[in-house]
C-alpha cells in the first residue's frame, strides 16, 4: 500500500518540496518556489514529475498563495495530491520541548512561535508554511520534523555550556545541534552498509551550513553546532566557533549594534568573509589559480574540520567510520583528499581512485588497509522526514 507524503521545507522567500512514497521510498514529484513575497518581480515555481519540469512565473505574494499554485501544479500534472496521507514540515529548532516528530495543532503551532527567538531566520517562515498548508490542505494531517530532535539525547557534558546556571535554567541556554535529520539518516545508512553493531562513527555534513556529529551505537554524543547554527565549523557565510570577546571588541571599534554584528557573523563571514565566495568549487578553482585569499580560506576550512574530527575520534575512543555527506562532502574530491591526508596519523588511508569516482550511491572510498572506513553517503532528509512521519501516523 502506497504512503504518499508531501514534504515541505519553507524558507523566508522559498518553498522546496517533494512528494515521497514512504512505502517504496520513491520520489513521486519534487519542486521549488523562489522569490516568495518579492515585490520587485515575478516569482518562479518549478514542478518536476516523470522527468518533465513544469514552470509557473507570476507574483508569489506569500506562502499561502504560493502553496496554492503548487497544489494547482499537482492537480494539472500529477501526482494526485489528494492521496497524500500527511504533510511533513521541516522545523530547524524545537528547543527542549519538541524532541520527536509531532502532530501539529493550534497549541503546538503557538508553542513553535514562542521558540522563534532561538531560530529567528528559520522557524518563522516554516510556521508560515504550516499555516499555508493547513489552509490549502485542511483535511490532511500536518507533522513537524525537527532538525534538533536527533541531538535531544546528547549527554549533559556535551550540551551544557559553562555559563551562569541561571542562564541555563531560565533561558534554556544549551547546545541543541542542527542538521539532525541528515545525521540520523546518514548514520543509519552507514550502520546498514558496514553491518556492525555498536558502531562508532563521525558524520561530516558539509554544505553551505556545516556540522559534525560523533555517534556511538546510533546515539549522538557530541555535535559541532550549538544553541544556534553559528557554532563549530567554518561555513559558507557563517563564522563558526569564535572567541566571544570578539563581539564586544568589534562593536566598540566599529560602532555596530548587536543586530548589525549578528548579521555580519551570519551572512558575511565564513568562506564569504575570507574569500568573497561561498561555492567551494569556485574557491578551489581560485586557489588553483594562485588566489591567496582562496588558498587561506581553504586551509582554514580544512584546519577546523580536521580539528573537530580528531576531537570526536578521541571522545568516541576511536572510530570505525568517517562519512562525508551534503553538497561539499559528497562532491569535493579535493576536500576529502586533503582532510584524510591530515588524518593519516590515525591510520586513515584513502583509495584515491574510489575517491575520484563520481556516483550518487553510498560508497566506501578508503583503502582496504585503512584503520577507519571512510565513506561518501548522499543525504536524503526528505526521505527521512517521510519515513518518520509515516512511523508517527502508524503509531
Amino acid at each position: 500500500m502506497s504512503k504518499p507524503i508531501l514534504v515541505l521545507n519553507c524558507g523566508s522567500s522559498s518553498i522546496k518540496y517533494q512528494m515521497v512514497d514512504a512505502e517504496t521510498e520513491e520520489v513521486l514529484a519534487k519542486g521549488q518556489a523562489q522569490r516568495v513575497g518579492d515585490v520587485t518581480g515575478p516569482g518562479v515555481v518549478e514542478h518536476e514529475v516523470d522527468g518533465q519540469t513544469f514552470t509557473v512565473e507570476q507574483a508569489l505574494s506569500d506562502h499561502t498563495a504560493t502553496l496554492g499554485i503548487i497544489v494547482g501544479l499537482f492537480r494539472s500534472h500529477g501526482p494526485d495530491l489528494s492521496q497524500a496521507i500527511a504533510v511533513a514540515h521541516r522545523l530547524v529548532h524545537g528547543g527542549s520541548k519538541f524532541v520527536e516528530p509531532t502532530l501539529l495543532d493550534d497549541a503546538v503551532i503557538e508553542a513553535l512561535a514562542e521558540l522563534s527567538p532561538l531560530a529567528p531566520l528559520h522557524n518563522p517562515p516554516a510556521i508560515d508554511g504550516i499555516h499555508a498548508a493547513r489552509a490549502v490542505l485542511p483535511d490532511v494531517p500536518q507533522v513537524a520534523i525537527f532538525d534538533t530532535a536527533f541531538f535531544a539525547k546528547l549527554p549533559p557534558e556535551a550540551y551544557t555550556y559553562a555559563l551562569d546556571r541561571q542562564w541555563i535554567e531560565k533561558y534554556g541556554v544549551r547546545r541543541y545541534g542542527f542538521h539532525g535529520t541528515s545525521h540520523g539518516y546518514v548514520s543509519s545508512v552507514v550502520t546498514k552498509m558496514l553491518g556492525q553493531t555498536g558502531l562508532k562513527q563521525i558524520v561530516c555534513h558539509l554544505g553551505n551550513g556545516a556540522s559534525l556529529s560523533a555517534i556511538d551505537a546510533g546515539s549522538p554524543i557530541d555535535t559541532s553546532l550549538g544553541m544556534t547554527p553559528m557554532d563549530g565549523l567554518v561555513m559558507g557565510t557563517r563564522c563558526g566557533a569564535i572567541d566571544p570577546g570578539i563581539h564586544q571588541y568589534v562593536m566598540q571599534q566599529s560602532g555596530m549594534d548587536i543586530d548589525e554584528l549578528t548579521d555580519v557573523l551570519n551572512k558575511r563571514s565564513g568562506m564569504k568573509g575570507l574569500t568573497g565566495m561561498t561555492d567551494m568549487r569556485d574557491i578551489e578553482a581560485a586557489m588553483n589559480a594562485g588566489d591567496p585569499a582562496a588558498t587561506l580560506g581553504w586551509h582554514v576550512y580544512v584546519h577546523r574540520l580536521v580539528s573537530y574530527i580528531a576531537s570526536y575520534y578521541v571522545l568516541l575512543g576511536g572510530a570505525q567510520a568517517i562519512t562525508f555527506t551534503a553538497g561539499i562532502g559528497e562532491n569535493s574530491v579535493r576536500l576529502r583528499h586533503d582532510v584524510c591526508e591530515r588524518l593519516a596519523c590515525l591510520g586513515v588511508k584513502l583509495d584515491e581512485q574510489a575517491n575520484e569516482a563520481r556516483s550518487k550511491q553510498p560508497r566506501v572510498i578508503s583503502a582496504p588497509d585503512s584503520s577507519v572506513t571512510v565513506l561518501v553517503v548522499p543525504t536524503n532528509e526528505e526521505l527521512s522526514m517521510a519515513l518518520q512521519t509515516a512511523e508517527l501516523l502508524a503509531a
